[in-house]
């Protein structure tokens, strides 16, 4: 399988894609073609296990890796998740379904790929003859941070460093990283917001200069970020798995349509779920789910993205994000794959926060994506109203993407297709916010809301969440966007 350049003018294996992270000329690595996934190779998957399963989907993409040493990797990776079934689908009312993410080592769906991306990398790094250190740098709006850092702690040969937006992400999301154990690692915060910290790190990716430098000292790039194909890929495969558990379970006949409702900020996790419709999966609608930055919401209704806006940071600070980095693979896609186009668009993201797709495409798009988001109150209501009904807790990301669901069935009454929402965090990683929705209480403490939540919720609490009150605090540093570089130097120049 080859790999190229939302932008053109490169095409890469699946080994290089993944330990290059972006296109020399700034796009993303998207597959040649979609691989099949058969009707009957759907029929086998059945009684796989996810690992089983995972194997099946990934190898797909990546075929130059072994598919039996592939599938150990998945299975070590998973076998780290607190529950034995990696991603359990959990029913809510009638053609409601719940997939839950967030039973990895960081409580968030990141851990679904960080988990498995180190093996991916180090492979890709042996079948591309590369020699060098790897270098990843990653920017996180907070779970990507922590997911990364848990699954390259240690790694041989792999430096990381993290960069969040100092004051956009949730306490636990802080405390998460900043605590994080191990080596070679580094974690370091932001004056600014999370697209400060993305570009920072994309500026640094598309500098010569910078890889060169890199370079002098023994390393290379690479990036564990939704751009680098090697973290959306596994991805995909929760999509299919979700599918099948509905099917073995009854619920629905091979082969009938279901939608998903996913809250998304970067587009990454929206982005798989197309993948795999792309791949066959019987997909009829994604119902994309936004906070009140709703950029993308507002995308899928007029064609245009437009980033000159109000930043808000909200209690799902995870998705307090303007520029939607995965879009661009979307937008290639209905573009026809048009490199130029693609690159002029974003171009004018670049210089002018704004760019516009075709009425034409527009319409194309619109037959299977739609945006809705929940603001602050509505997010709140959710989480109550979902609690008191059924008593399931969501974290504020599951909320917003909850409202969206139900948004549609409102609007659409008479349809019984069957729809998933994700759920993309353990609801203690934000404690606080979600005692607030289910019970009115206010606290400042995380840790009292973590206790005071359970009181309410009995919800079990993940070991590695409370724990962390016991942990020191290791990374304290702070620079502007202008000087992400010169840590960066800093931190390969240490031993």
């Amino acid at each position: 399988m080859q790999f190229i350049s939302t932008r053109g003018g490169e095409k890469v294996s699946g080994a290089r894609a993944i330990v290059q992270g972006l296109a020399q000329n700034g796009g993303l690595f998207v597959p040649q073609t979609f691989p099949p996934v058969s009707p009957q190779e759907l029929e086998d998957m059945l009684s796989m296990s996810y690992a089983e399963r995972a194997a099946k989907i990934l190898i797909k993409y990546l075929d130059e890796y072994d598919e039996k040493e592939l599938l150990a990797a998945c299975e070590a990776a998973y076998s780290r998740f607190e529950d034995p079934d990696p991603a359990p689908l959990v029913k809510i009312d009638d053609g409601i379904y719940i997939l839950e993410l967030f039973h990895g080592p960081t409580c968030a769906f990141k851990d679904m790929a960080l988990t498995l991306l180190p093996y991916l990398l180090k492979k890709g790094c042996e079948i591309c003859g590369i020699k060098e250190k790897i270098l990843i740098l990653t920017a996180t709006s907070g779970d990507t941070g922590k997911a990364a850092l848990e699954g390259f702690k240690d790694a041989e040969g792999v430096k990381i460093m993290v960069f969040y937006p100092n004051d956009g992400v949730s306490k636990m999301q802080k405390l998460q990283m900043c605590t994080q154990d191990g080596d070679n690692l580094n974690v370091v915060a932001v004056k600014g917001n999370f697209d400060d910290c993305q570009t920072g790190v994309k500026n640094i990716f598309n500098s010569p200069a910078c890889a060169q430098e890199l370079k002098q000292k023994g390393y290379v790039l690479s990036s564990a970020n939704s751009i680098n194909f090697g973290r959306l890929a596994p991805q995909i495969v929760y999509y299919f798995s979700a599918y099948l558990d509905l099917v073995s379970s009854g619920q629905i006949q091979m082969g009938e349509e279901i939608d998903f409702s996913v809250p998304t900020g970067n587009f990454g996790n929206i982005l798989a779920a197309y993948y795999a419709k792309r791949m066959g999966l019987p997909v009829r609608r994604l119902h994309c789910a936004s906070n009140m930055n709703n950029v993308l919401t507002d995308f899928f209704k007029s064609g245009e993205y437009d980033a000159r806006r109000e930043f808000y940071k909200t209690t799902s600070p995870s998705m307090d994000i303007l520029i939607s980095s995965n879009l661009e693979r979307l937008i290639f896609e209905f573009s026809g794959r048009d490199a130029a186009v693609t690159a002029e668009r974003m171009k004018s993201l670049k210089e002018n926060r704004d760019y516009k797709i075709s009425p034409e495409e527009l319409k194309e798009i619109g037959k299977i994506f739609d945006g809705g988001f929940a603001d602050e109150d509505e997010v709140v209501e959710t989480v109550y109203d979902v609690f008191c009904d059924t008593g399931y807790t969501m974290d504020t990301h599951t909320g917003c993407a909850m409202k969206v669901a139900i948004d549609w069935f409102e609007k659409n009454k008479k349809d019984t297709t069957n729809m998933i929402v994700v759920s993309t965090a353990n609801p203690y990683k934000f404690p606080q916010d979600v005692l607030y929705a289910v019970t009115g209480n206010d606290v400042r403490d995380s840790f009292k809301g973590i206790k005071r939540l359970h009181a309410a919720t009995a919800m079990k609490v993940p070991k590695s969440l409370a724990g962390l009150r016991d942990k020191p605090v290791r990374f304290s540093s702070q620079v502007t966007a202008d000087k992400m570089f010169l840590s960066v130097l800093d931190f390969v120049s240490q031993k």
